[in-house]
């Protein structure tokens, strides 16, 4: 499509000088499908590395040892440090592009390996000394793992209670007292990264954060507490500390005292975006074991019962896809900016994997109870691994936490008045800034997700009078920009932000039909910004069945898809399931 209007260049947060060469993107994508050749076709029970084994070890719940191995021989570790400190991580994207061969077979591992230990050393690359940066980067760099001991942040489960505390020492050290239950690696990471109260007041400079190493502790004052068995990542190694007047030296102390909570926020924004983009490539898994279930022994196109619920997932796929890219491009494009989005995005995207796992379970029937099949095991492996992976209640609540508080600010001064973001935002292949963590920002940056979906409108309005997919996708933007209008004048009504506002349920709803219209803004926007490259993509078929499903969710009215839409997706769908395809934007080839 031609736009009606080109979109507008909009404010850029870094010049000319600092833009990413454009061999970053290639050498990930390198290194990704490498990754995803060395471990092998998943399918085949005599890899090593393939589901048959994982899921084994998952139900014994072992860690898969030869392909942790595999991993830490390849430098995975390496993925997780930036570039300026001897590492290969570029940009928050493209590091999603290398971990999810990884997620693809295995969430716990992708967690175990990955995840938590850039969770950990992220307020390290930002706000660390030279050297906490070059000794983190040397173990990460080396295999080593770090563990993240986080404080509460939003609403308390298991894996958030209780909390540390650090008390000033006449050594101007601290002494470190506390128990933390359950902590992905504690046994196994060489580095802690603690979040301590600092501050017996309430308050955002209550907590600091302490980089200590478990080799150079001291004898007395720690205690390592046992394994805890949990539901879901049943091979990943959970377990506690206790800390009690344990001596920590000055130097550990990351940043200043106080700062750890606009650390946690700011660097939050990473992994939670990366969370969301790796774990649609699981979720693919499970979308591959629904055809093969309904495709098996069969040629030529889906049966019809099965294409509503194929095509309708396969489309919210590439809408999670969609959002999660354009936020993780966001923190190297926009980075005072993309606290909102990245919010936004964890909110979404779990909610429509589980629904979607919902839809699948139709499809598989009986057998998806195949809990150790390689072909057919995925999908109940998923389910147990999501709420495990930081996505369910408690997630949701500390996005709200975030999103909340700005609604009517944003209302006030940003939707339908803000400036487009740039057009690279969206755009494959287009050269952006390394991903700087000390750039990140909190709060108080617009909303650049619904300008660009203003925008979008406005450059499809000419099509709404004209009939065929592209009047259709016309009114779905349009739709969704009348929700944003309505939802401007209810926010303009809300009081000053109080403790007791994410206890309404009311002003909840509210950050949810905001985080809808963020999804139904991301689709648009990476449509809008094909290239003719890929066909399907550049075709309106799947953006308009992935904003038809959103704008049911929504309430708002949908127009009737057009004749062949969602049968166009579906066909996709199979072809690249039969092909070796993932169900990604960038449609990844898979070993096999």
């Amino acid at each position: 499509m031609t736009p009606a209007v080109a979109r507008s260049a909009g404010p850029a947060e870094h010049t000319a000088q600092t833009a990413a060469p454009a061999g970053w993107e290639a050498a990930a994508r390198a290194r990704a499908a490498r990754l995803e050749e060395l471990l092998g076709d998943p399918y085949d029970n005599a890899n090593p590395h393939g589901l048959h084994t994982l899921f084994d070890a998952d139900a014994r719940g072992v860690p898969p040892r030869l392909t942790e191995q595999l991993l830490a021989d390849t430098g995975l570790g390496a993925e997780l440090v930036p570039l300026e400190h001897g590492g290969l991580l570029t940009r928050a994207d493209l590091l999603a592009q290398t971990l999810r061969p990884v997620f693809r077979r295995d969430v716990g591992l992708g967690f175990s390996l990955a995840i938590t230990s850039l969770s950990a050393a992220s307020p390290v690359w930002a706000a660390g000394t030279a050297a906490q940066r070059r000794h983190l980067a040397d173990l990460l760099r080396g295999g080593g793992r770090a563990a993240v001991l986080h404080h509460e942040l939003a609403h308390a489960n298991a894996i958030l209670r209780h909390e540390f505390t650090a008390t000033a020492a006449p050594d101007g050290g601290f002494r470190l007292d506390g128990r933390k239950d359950v902590i992905l690696d504690a046994a196994r990471a060489r580095a802690r990264v603690v979040y301590a109260r600092t501050d017996p007041a309430r308050g955002p400079r209550s907590h600091s954060v302490l980089l200590l190493d478990a080799e150079e502790a001291p004898g007395g004052g720690e205690r390592r507490l046992p394994r805890v068995p949990t539901s879901g990542m049943r091979g990943a190694l959970y377990s506690g500390l206790e800390f009690t007047d344990f001596p920590v030296p000055a130097d550990a102390l990351v940043g200043r005292t106080g700062e750890g909570v606009p650390l946690a926020l700011r660097t939050l924004q990473v992994s939670r975006g990366l969370v969301c983009g790796v774990l649609t490539a699981a979720a693919d898994t499970v979308l591959h074991s629904a055809v093969r279930a309904v495709t098996t022994g069969r040629g030529g196109p889906l049966a019809r019962r099965w294409t509503k619920p194929l095509a309708g997932v396969f489309a919210d796929l590439l809408a999670c896809d969609s959002m999660a890219t354009v936020v993780l491009r966001a923190l190297s494009l926009l980075p005072a900016r993309s606290q909102l989005a990245a919010a936004a995005v964890t909110y979404v995207v779990p909610d429509l994997l589980r629904e979607n796992l919902e839809e699948l379970t139709t499809v598989l029937g009986a057998r998806r109870f195949q809990h150790r099949s390689p072909e057919y095991g995925a999908l109940d492996r998923l389910a147990r691994d999501l709420p495990l992976a930081g996505l369910g209640h408690t997630g949701a609540a500390a996005c709200q936490a975030v999103i909340v508080p700005q609604l009517r600010a944003l209302a006030e001064r940003s939707w339908l008045a803000e400036e487009e973001p740039p057009p690279e935002l969206f755009r494959k292949g287009a050269e952006l800034p390394p991903l700087d963590y000390r750039l990140l920002g909190v709060a108080g940056g617009g909303d650049f997700l619904s300008a660009s979906l203003v925008g979008s409108a406005a450059r499809l309005a000419p099509a709404r009078g004209a009939g065929g997919r592209h009047a259709v996708l016309a009114e779905l933007a349009e739709g969704f920009t009348g929700e944003l209008r309505a939802l401007r004048e209810q926010c303009r009504t809300l009081p000053a932000y109080g403790a007791t506002r994410l206890a309404d349920p009311a002003v909840c709803v509210l950050s949810d039909r905001y985080c809808l219209i963020a999804a139904a803004a991301a689709v648009l926007g990476v449509w809008e910004a094909q290239d003719g490259t890929d066909p399907f993509l550049a075709d309106t078929a799947w953006a308009v069945l992935a904003l038809s499903r959103i704008g049911g969710r929504l309430g708002i009215p949908v127009p009737h898809l057009p004749d062949g839409c969602r049968e166009q997706v579906a066909d996709e769908l199979v072809r690249r399931y039969r092909t070796g395809r993932g169900c990604d934007l960038d449609a990844t080839l898979l070993a096999r």
